[in-house]
């Protein structure tokens, strides 16, 4: 039977308040999102290409985006509104939510903030590229402790438990302190010295914003490493690497402006991320490969996770009803 939301006319609420102190299981929230990427070929969902008005000075960003999760049977309908994304006026404001509803009955699940919710879908489609391409890895390097560098880790370890290092590269004491707080009982190691870090990690994951001060270089990365691009922080990696993996290319070619070549140009992506998961491409050819993976969000996950994080609050007796409709 299907579960009640709201009555007929309301609309739940659920506000990043109503939604702090909910037990996410790491392992749950990867297959989550791991199934919403397998059912993009095999249950026909669809993700539909991000729609992006970006201002030429960076004065802001906006998006909106589009998904059907077959694999839960949830529609996902997602903004995000950016005031000054690359931070240099002081005044950085985000606002993002996403209206979820139920395909199978037809009836609205939930208008949730999704200021969590983004960074815990983003980093466990990190960790997913991480242990496809790199399965015995043992060090992994972080750059940049915004939301997505204090999360990175502890989902890396839900996918890969055997890691041994875990290090942090970033410019800001109180974000340096909230990775390390992350993951509770493991030592996270702050980084000086950010080539000698990049050139012993197995794995490295860019989270760093516009307003980067120091990147790795592709040089400096060791051979059979994968650098997964969430923001900035590894981009040099990019246009020489020997194998380049993403979420969707089409996607990628929308959203990665910054990163094309003097002439315009793009490497070419030799995979996506729902084939490899189900056997399809590789997620290297070679194990010396330095590989670059770039991450850019679908709403498919959104709207998978959404439904989880919904189904977690409303047994909790999280959120508000209004009169809507």
């Amino acid at each position: 039977m299907a579960q009640s939301y709201a009555a007929p006319g309301q609309l739940w609420l659920l506000p990043q308040s109503q939604q702090e102190g909910l037990n996410f299981d790491y392992r749950q929230v990867l297959e989550v999102v791991e199934g919403a990427y397998r059912a993009v070929r095999e249950n026909g969902s669809d993700s539909p290409v991000k729609t992006i008005i970006e201002d030429p000075d960076d004065h802001s960003l906006s998006y909106s985006m589009v998904a059907r999760d077959a694999s839960s049977d949830t529609v996902c309908f997602k903004a995000v509104y950016e005031f000054d994304p690359s931070r240099r006026r002081d005044e950085y404001r985000f606002h993002s939510f996403i209206f979820i509803a139920d395909d199978a009955t037809g009836a609205p699940i939930a208008l949730m903030d999704v200021v969590k919710l983004g960074p815990l879908r983003s980093s466990a489609t990190s960790a997913l590229f991480a242990r496809a391409a790199c399965p015995d890895a043992r060090n992994a390097l972080v750059v940049g402790t915004g939301v997505q560098g204090q999360i990175a880790l502890p989902m890396l370890l839900a996918a890969l438990p055997e890691l041994e290092r875990l290090q942090v590269f970033g410019t800001y004491p109180e974000g340096l302190r909230a990775v390390q707080d992350s993951v509770e009982g493991r030592e996270v190691e702050i980084v000086e010295d950010l080539e000698k870090a990049a050139s012993e990690a197995d794995i490295l994951i860019g989270t760093s914003g516009l307003s980067v001060t120091q990147t790795v270089q592709r040089d400096w990365v060791k051979p059979g490493s994968i650098s997964v691009l969430l923001g900035y922080g590894v981009h040099d990696v990019f246009h020489g690497a020997d194998y380049r993996i993403a979420t969707n290319t089409t996607q990628m070619h929308v959203t990665c402006g910054k990163l094309r070549a003097p002439d315009g140009s793009l490497p070419k992506v030799d995979a996506e991320l729902p084939d490899i998961l189900l056997g399809r491409a590789q997620a290297r050819r070679d194990p010396d490969d330095v590989v670059f993976a770039y991450n850019s969000g679908m709403a498919v996950t959104d709207a998978a996770l959404g439904r989880y994080i919904a189904d977690l609050a409303l047994a909790d007796g999280r959120g508000e009803r209004v009169g809507f409709w």
